[in-house]
């Protein structure tokens, strides 16, 4: 059954993100010692917004910037600019020269737990008010086994005031949305008493819940989400690339199609808590599928700063572990070697591409042909089509536009990059892919 259609902004449809972890981008976690408020550290990333403008985003996602003692995600006050990155006159800084080249700036917001220097749980501690936190036996609750992650009593009308106050406050600083972390532990019910709050006071602003399992419509529906982090996607693409079986992707976009009846997705082929797609997929010259996939179907794409000159870092499930997936940034293109400015090209191009169809945001794909090693897909919106060709079989796949249905067709992307040329049959390359717009 088709489900009533979660309302966004506008501007949504548009936006493609270009994701951020300040803490490491900036060198500020970890470091030891770590820098302080007058290194106003933060402001370096306003170097790398005309690189941002140079791919092709249009947003700027960042990661935790609140105050904290570690990693960003243990907030210690929700209303200060973490000293390590600077102060508030920093980030109004970094808003204003995003907003004046047209970037949007998403925030990630921690609701979900706090950190133990968080001054309410400091005062709970020592034999004040706990009602503000889950305690069980008289101990206090975590975050998934962490201890320095404390977690909120989400039934507290105080906790419901305090999160509205916090994403009101930093909206009207010029924030456009918020990244809601670990949604996924939050019940619904605590999000739908909050966002109505606060979309009455910037119905433009766009919120994301990360959910990594379950049911994604039913959390937008109950919830009042704009989006949900695709990571069933993100887990298909790279895993149909390494195990040469379309057939998961094939399953997998099914899914999404379903999605996109209530939601739009916020998809990814990386982010700041998984391996880095260069080092995900197991043969160099995937990468490019993947992105290709990523720019070709309905959602609303993030690219995660890095991804797009072939980065590579794996994570570990250690103290630490994330560290490589988190490196400190230099100057643009700096040490980006041929096999990395070839992917950022394409990045360019296929950004491109999404760019002049907007409509690829709502797309629904359905397959031509698939087999274990070949995928083609048709991406439609209304009478818009693009077909994109996979192949990551050692022998070059031919395709024929008249057995899938069309006459002939332009080449718009590819990998070598082909040139523009309307066929009635066309040859992906061994490993290689294609996009094609039917004439």
């Amino acid at each position: 059954m088709t489900m009533e259609r979660v309302t966004e902004p506008d501007w949504v449809e548009h936006v493609i993100w270009w994701q951020i972890y300040p803490l490491g981008f900036v060198g500020a976690h970890p470091a030891d010692p770590p820098p302080t408020a007058d290194e106003h550290r933060i402001r370096r990333i306003v170097d790398w917004l005309d690189y941002a403008v140079e791919l092709g985003a249009s947003g700027l996602a960042l990661g935790p910037v609140f105050a904290s003692r570690s990693h960003g995600y243990d907030t210690t006050d929700h209303y200060r600019i973490d000293p390590r990155l600077g102060d508030d006159a920093d980030f109004d800084h970094l808003v204003s020269e995003a907003h004046q080249r047209g970037l949007r700036l998403l925030l990630d917001g921690v609701f979900n737990h706090v950190g133990t220097d968080f001054a309410r749980y400091r005062d709970a501690v020592d034999g004040g008010d706990t009602s503000w936190f889950r305690v069980r036996g008289g101990t206090f609750a975590n975050f998934e086994g962490h201890d320095g992650l404390i977690a909120l009593d989400h039934r507290n009308p105080e906790v419901v005031d305090y999160t509205v106050d916090v994403m009101r406050h930093w909206l009207g600083r010029g924030a456009d949305g918020w990244r809601l972390d670990a949604a996924y532990a939050v019940p619904d019910s605590f999000w739908a008493e909050v966002l109505p709050r606060v979309r009455a006071e910037f119905p433009q602003a766009w919120f994301v819940g990360e959910v990594i399992h379950g049911d994604y419509g039913a959390h937008v529906r109950r919830a009042g989400f704009d989006s949900i982090t695709q990571y069933e996607l993100w887990k298909a693409i790279w895993s149909s690339l390494n195990d040469a079986n379309f057939h998961e992707l094939d399953w997998t976009l099914t899914r999404h199609n379903e999605f996109l009846d209530t939601f739009v997705p916020l998809t990814f082929i990386g982010n700041h808590d998984v391996t880095r797609i260069a080092s995900m997929v197991d043969n160099p010259a995937h990468v490019e599928h993947a992105l290709a996939i990523l720019l070709t179907i309905g959602g609303t794409p993030s690219v995660y700063a890095g991804d797009e000159s072939a980065y590579r870092g794996v994570k570990e499930e250690r103290f630490g572990g994330d560290d490589a997936v988190r490196p400190e940034f230099g100057s643009p293109h700096e040490g980006v070697g041929e096999h990395g400015q070839q992917v950022f090209r394409a990045h360019q191009h296929l950004i491109g591409l999404r760019r002049r169809h907007p409509w690829l945001h709502t797309a629904r794909t359905a397959p031509l042909h698939v087999t274990n090693h070949g995928y083609v897909y048709a991406a439609r919106d209304g009478d818009n089509t693009l077909i994109v060709a996979l192949n990551v079989a050692d022998e070059p796949m031919p395709v024929s536009l008249s057995e899938l249905g069309f006459g002939t067709a332009e080449m718009v992307a590819g990998s070598g990059a082909p040139p523009p040329d309307v066929v009635a049959e066309a040859v992906v390359p061994a490993h290689g892919w294609l996009v094609l717009v039917p004439r």
